[in-house]
C-alpha cells in the first residue's frame, strides 16, 4: 500500500538505474544483497567512524579506517564462491591477544590499506579480487571521529561512548581523527551521488551509521543538490541509546534537521505487526520496541510514504525483507529516470 502518492512501475528500460546506498551496520548488506539481484548499477558508500569491536581495535593499533562495515558490504556484493566468502568473514576465536575476535577480512583490508597508502584504493583493489558487482566507496579516505551533543547540553566523543551514555541526542558531527582538516569525501563518492537516480539512506543506526556520512560537508551537500529520489528506509525497531521511542516521522525529522531542510522525498516504513512472541530480547538487547507510524508527520515534511509488510522475521530476529525493499527502490529509481528525461 502507498500512502500520499500513487506509485508507477516503469517498464521501459533504456539503461540500468543508478542506485547509491549510504550507511553502515548490519542492515545495509541485507538491502545490498537483494539489490544485487536487480538490474541496477549499485554504489555503496560506507561509514568510516565505527570504533567498536574488531574495527575499533584495528583502528587503535594501526590507525586505519574501521574496516568492519566495508568488509560486510564487499561480501554482500561479491560474486566469489560462498566458501571464499566464509573465509573472508571468518573471525578468530583463539586466545591470542591480537588475533582473538578479528575477522580475516578486516586484517586483509588493513593490509591493503597499508600497501596502497589509503583506504579508497585499498577497497577498489579488493573489490576487483572479490569480483564485486558494483562499487564500494568508503565515505571518507580518512578515519573519522563521531561527536554528539545531547539534549541536556553535554557532549561526548566516539560512537560506542555516545550510545553508552543512553541520553537523547540533539545533534552529531564528524571530525578528522588524524588531523584538524575538515572531513571530506573523495570525488568518486560525490560523482556517484550526482549521477544517481536513487539515493538510499539506511536501514541502520540513525545517529551512528547514517548521519556520520551526511555530516561530511561535501557529501551532505551532494545529497542536498542531487536530482535523485532520496529514499529513507526506516528502521523496524527503535534502538537503545539512539532512537528510544522514536516514530518514523521523528527518524526522518532528525535527518532533515541535520541536512538543513526537507530532503527526504520518500520513506519506506513497515506497516505490519511484529510477532513479539518470536522476539528474543537476549539476541537483540539493543532494541526496544517497533517504530510507530506517523504518516501525518511524514507528509508534513513533504515526504511520500510507502508502507508494506517489510518484515523478515525468523529465529526471533527481525530484519527487513530485502526483496520487497529492493523492488520498491528499483521502481522509484525508474520513476526518477523518467522525470529526468522529461
Amino acid at each position: 500500500m502507498t500512502t500520499g502518492a500513487t506509485r508507477t512501475v516503469w517498464i521501459t528500460k533504456s539503461r540500468r538505474p543508478k542506485v547509491v546506498v549510504i550507511g553502515g551496520g548490519t542492515g545495509l548488506p541485507v538491502v545490498l544483497n537483494s539489490l544485487k539481484d536487480q538490474d541496477a548499477e549499485i554504489t555503496a558508500i560506507v561509514t568510516v567512524s565505527d570504533d567498536g569491536g574488531s574495527s575499533g581495535s584495528l583502528r587503535n593499533y594501526i590507525n586505519v579506517v574501521p574496516p568492519g562495515d566495508i568488509r560486510n558490504v564487499l561480501v554482500s556484493l561479491s560474486d566469489i564462491s560462498q566458501e571464499e566468502k566464509d573465509i573472508f568473514q571468518y573471525r578468530f576465536d583463539s586466545s591470542d591477544s591480537f588475533f582473538s575476535g578479528h575477522a580475516i577480512g578486516n586484517l586483509i583490508i588493513a593490509a591493503l590499506n597499508e600497501m596502497h597508502g589509503n583506504i579508497f584504493d585499498a577497497v577498489q583493489s579488493l573489490s576487483k579480487m572479490m569480483q564485486v558487482d558494483g562499487y564500494v566507496y568508503p565515505a571518507s579516505n580518512e578515519p573519522l571521529t563521531l561527536n554528539a551533543e545531547f539534549v541536556d547540553g553535554t557532549v561526548q566523543v566516539g560512537e560506542k561512548e555516545i550510545t553508552d551514555m543512553d541520553k537523547r541526542i540533539k545533534r552529531v558531527w564528524v571530525t578528522n581523527t588524524k588531523s584538524a582538516d575538515q572531513p571530506e569525501a573523495v570525488q568518486p563518492v560525490l560523482e556517484a551521488i550526482e549521477q544517481a537516480d536513487a539515493v538510499v539512506l539506511g536501514p541502520g543506526s540513525l545517529f551512528t551509521s547514517i548521519l556520520p556520512n551526511l555530516m561530511i560537508p561535501n557529501l551532505g551537500e551532494a545529497v542536498r543538490k542531487t536530482r535523485a529520489e532520496v529514499i529513507y528506509i526506516c528502521n523496524i525497531m527503535t534502538q537503545l541509546g539512539e532512537t528510544d521511542h522514536f516514530s518514523d516521522s521523528e527518524h526522518v525529522g532528525v535527518i532533515n534537521q541535520h541536512l538543513g531542510g526537507n530532503y527526504i522525498t520518500t520513506t519506506l516504513v513497515n506497516g505490519a505487526k511484529i510477532d513479539m512472541s518470536k522476539f528474543d530480547p537476549a539476541d537483540y538487547d539493543a532494541y526496544i520496541e517497533p517504530v510507530k507510524n506517523d504518516f501525518a508527520g511524514l507528509r508534513q515534511q513533504g515526504c511520500r510514504v510507502i508502507t508494506d509488510d517489510f518484515i523478515d522475521q525468523h529465529s526471533g530476529l527481525v530484519f527487513h525483507d530485502g526483496q520487497k525493499v529492493a523492488q520498491e527502490i528499483i521502481n522509484l529509481a525508474y520513476a526518477a529516470m523518467a522525470r529526468k528525461k522529461g
